[in-house]
């Protein structure tokens, strides 16, 4: 347990959320290890006052957490195949990349984004610690490290002659624990005139719309434009652009460089982020209370459906879906089985509830009554991918980011459930109904405090 902020050393740690114990969401069970009792570890969620930084207290080893049989290929979601396209094409144009150039992702997964550049001619590296997603990246011709990044690392690819035009970091600068030593890395790699991109999680949307499935051990912190600004600056760094997109719940896409050069836009959201007091203890305050009351309408509804007789299924063995149905807390064998559309993880079990996982096709053949989706934040590809599922009579239970019903012949329209474009949102039609009031209010909005720049 942490007694300090990884980020700027303070002391000065407030918990704001405690979820209890829970185990390595991507620690997949095989069916013999059952019986056995898992690893767990707390689950709490701090504030430093001195940095504004969210993160989780407890870490757990990074080699525990990637190096076992680590189950998570970005190239299993289309709506994420399809955001990744277009990020590298509005990257190459924006950048006029071309043969002499590189670009070098770090977590980069089984070369889902960077074949995009490989496609286009442009040489590429990725960085990935885990052995099976880097195995398959190579395998596709996209030139892989199976190496965490460090400073060390990012120093001897430097020497080597291999600095970046571009680097990009999506879904990975919430995941480390030497933060300090990560982002040197990135000043080491990067050319004088490159930039650094960085996709993430956006700690605003995450409170605001109640998403706590979002954490989990594999997420250390919870950025802001607040938190993550004196970070980038106390290596030379600086934040100059950052887009909302609607991915994952609400994520930031931030550019980085070594000169400070902010954009009106990064300017009006840091406003925005100040006026809401995200810099503050106050905007975390009811988090805890507006979680338990969400956690507590879901359970109900659950289990009233299982009373009446109606028998329900998951989808989607994601980390975020572990946080869930492990606070939930509603037992082993409540959920016939979980369906994933990733073969690495069928034939074993999610671990804490040991939900069985189980290929997609499963729906149509066993035919649950109700669906629990976890990941709702790709509610419309798995709604329209499940179509003949929904047509024979089968619902969907969608939680976030408000807990209702979607009925077979609720139509996907407009703005409901974020999906994977940059743009792109879905929502269900008119006759879906919420399955229960629940209370997500509390503070406004939020933005950040840039140092310096206005």
């Amino acid at each position: 347990m942490i007694e300090n902020c990884r980020s700027c050393g303070s002391s000065d740690l407030s918990v704001v959320l405690d979820l209890g114990e829970h185990p390595v969401p991507n620690a997949l069970l095989q069916p013999d290890e059952a019986g056995f009792p898992e690893k767990t570890y707390p689950l709490k969620l701090a504030f430093c006052r001195a940095c504004a930084l969210l993160q989780v207290m407890e870490t757990v080893p990074a080699d525990e957490l990637y190096r076992r049989d680590y189950p998570y290929f970005s190239s299993s979601s289309a709506a994420l195949l399809q955001h990744a396209r277009a990020h590298a094409q509005s990257i190459c144009r924006s950048r006029r990349l071309g043969a002499d150039s590189l670009v070098v992702e770090i977590a980069s997964n089984d070369g889902y984004l960077l074949k995009n550049f490989v496609a286009a001619g442009i040489p590429v590296l990725g960085v990935d610690p885990a052995a099976a997603p880097a195995a398959k990246a190579n395998a596709i011709g996209v030139p892989t490290l199976n190496e965490f990044f460090s400073a060390a690392l990012a120093g001897e690819l430097a020497r080597g002659g291999r600095r970046a035009d571009v680097i990009i970091a999506n879904n990975v600068v919430a995941h480390v624990d030497a933060i300090n030593d990560f982002v040197a890395g990135f000043k080491r790699l990067l050319k004088d005139d490159g930039v650094a991109l960085f996709e993430f999680a956006y700690a605003v949307d995450m409170v605001k719309k109640c998403e706590y499935d979002t954490i989990y051990h594999e997420h250390l912190f919870y950025h802001t434009i607040s938190s993550i600004t004196p970070l980038f600056e106390r290596h030379g760094l600086y934040v100059n652009d950052a887009l909302r997109l609607p991915i994952h719940g609400g994520s930031l896409r931030l550019q980085v460089g070594h000169r400070r050069e902010p954009t009106p836009r990064l300017l009006q959201l840091a406003r925005e982020e100040q006026s809401m007091g995200v810099g503050d203890l106050s905007f975390y305050r009811d988090f805890a209370a507006r979680v338990e009351r969400h956690a507590a309408a879901t359970r109900s509804l659950l289990r009233e459906l299982k009373r009446s007789g109606r028998s329900i299924a998951c989808y989607g063995a994601a980390a975020k879906g572990c946080t869930m149905v492990n606070y939930l807390g509603l037992g082993e064998g409540f959920f016939d089985f979980v369906a994933d559309a990733n073969p690495f993880k069928q034939g074993k079990l999610m671990p804490g509830e040991r939900i069985p996982i189980v290929h997609p096709d499963a729906l149509g053949e066993r035919h649950p009554d109700d669906v629990f989706l976890l990941v709702w934040n790709f509610a419309g590809e798995v709604l329209r991918a499940q179509a003949g599922y929904r047509r024979a009579g089968g619902r969907f239970i969608v939680p976030l980011p408000e807990l209702r019903i979607v009925e077979p012949g609720d139509e996907v329209h407009s703005d409901f459930a974020y999906d994977g474009g940059d743009a792109e949102r879905i929502a269900i039609g008119r006759r879906q109904r919420p399955a229960e009031p629940v209370d997500r209010g509390g503070p406004a909005a939020a933005e950040s405090v840039l140092g310096g720049s206005s």
